[in-house]
């Protein structure tokens, strides 16, 4: 990757991975690979990958605004 982008194309950029990951966790969107795991442990640990990565993404578009306790 070496395109230079200017700060709000780096916005746009997270903004749509954070809501392909929020479509992932809530079990919606194409999956990549052949198709959704029939395994439901598989399944649940994917939902928590994807719940993550879209904590970190909403992190960095706003930054302190999120509860850090669960």
């Amino acid at each position: 990757m070496s395109d230079v982008v200017d700060a709000d194309e780096l916005l746009r950029r997270i903004r749509v991975a954070r809501d392909w990951a929020a479509e992932r966790e809530a079990g919606t969107g194409n999956p990549i690979g052949t198709g959704e795991s029939t395994d439901p442990l598989t399944a649940g640990v994917d939902r928590v990958v994807f719940s993550v990565v879209r904590e970190v993404l909403d992190e960095i578009i706003s930054p302190g605004t999120h509860s850090r306790q669960r």
